[in-house]
């Protein structure tokens, strides 16, 4: 366990996050994560703080963080204290990886993508004993604190096959950038969140997070991983696959619909009604427990402008 950090900031008050990378405006996916996160630290008088995970360069987009938070804004989704940038946080980051360094944790890694995928997939921890340079070649955490299964508030008990759970991940790549794996991590023991509310497509990711805060601080937050909006099984919204931009303007429909993805339909007389008006109705009817459970939730936008939901279990 590495002492840099505050091991005990999980007994404290509620502090959630919505973390969205800057590669494009938000979109309806991005939208029914944020807002979940929101209501649920309201609900639970929390503080709800806003993270870029701009720390892969080389995917962010000119001007997509500012974009990002008048979006926010224009949908009432008003966070707590200073918006963090990964992109001004690597001092923070190269301190943790020296003290995992120095506890010998860390090894290089000469494995391309196309040789692990002729073995399978998987790492199988072909370099943990090669003592290679680092130049050149990723970085990756030797694992001491495998998960083989987690339970989500959400969607119960995951688990994880072997191979994957005692997986050695990169959390330093090859071309220099730091790791997601490492960084999602460091920035959430960081801002001392407790609880983080995001979309089902990271719930296997969960696991490998859980084992670095183990490692870390000894303990992890709790997780709770609402639905996925997807255009068809296993295709998620999202701005990869050119999911429209939600609208600034006029946010009362798409803030309605979002609503109504989460079980919470909007009665037809506040469906009209100020941004403000809507959140606070939702803010009442609101709870955790109460969210759809399934993976995905297909989702179409109708000519009248209006979100037709089919439900999944993937």
């Amino acid at each position: 366990m590495l002492p840099q950090f505050n091991s005990d900031y999980l007994s404290g008050s509620y502090r959630g996050r919505f973390a969205p990378s800057p590669s494009g405006a938000l979109h309806f996916g991005s939208l029914i994560a944020a807002l979940a996160s929101y209501l649920d630290a309201k609900i639970n008088h929390g503080q709800w703080l806003v993270r870029m995970e701009d720390i892969d360069t080389p995917r962010v987009v000119a001007g997509a963080a500012d974009e990002i938070l008048r979006t926010l804004d224009a949908y009432g989704l008003h966070w707590d204290g200073e918006v963090v940038y990964q992109s001004q946080r690597h001092d923070l980051y190269q301190d943790v990886l020296a003290q995992l360094s120095a506890a010998d944790l860390i090894y290089p890694c000469s494995c391309t993508r196309k040789a692990l995928k002729q073995r399978g997939g998987i790492y199988d921890n072909h370099c943990r004993a090669r003592q290679l340079s680092p130049e050149g070649n990723a970085l990756r955490l030797t694992q001491t604190q495998p998960v083989y299964s987690f339970t989500d508030l959400l969607q119960g008990e995951v688990q994880l096959s072997n191979a994957l759970a005692e997986e050695d991940y990169i959390v330093k790549r090859r071309d220099d950038l730091f790791a997601y794996q490492l960084v999602v991590v460091v920035d959430d023991i960081d801002q001392q969140i407790t609880r983080i509310v995001r979309g089902a497509d990271l719930l296997e990711p969960t696991a490998r997070q859980i084992s670095l805060f183990r490692q870390l601080i000894g303990d992890a937050p709790d997780y709770a991983h609402v639905s996925l909006a997807v255009a068809q099984p296993g295709f998620k919204l999202s701005k990869q696959n050119h999911a429209p931009a939600i609208d600034n303007t006029r946010p009362q429909p798409a803030l309605c619909a979002a609503l109504r993805f989460l079980g919470l339909p909007v009665p037809d007389e506040l469906q009209h009604d100020s941004v403000p008006t809507i959140l606070r109705w939702a803010e009442q009817q609101f709870t955790l427990q109460a969210l759809p459970r399934h993976r995905e939730i297909q989702v179409s936008l109708l000519n009248d402008g209006h979100y037709d939901f089919t439900r999944l279990t993937a």
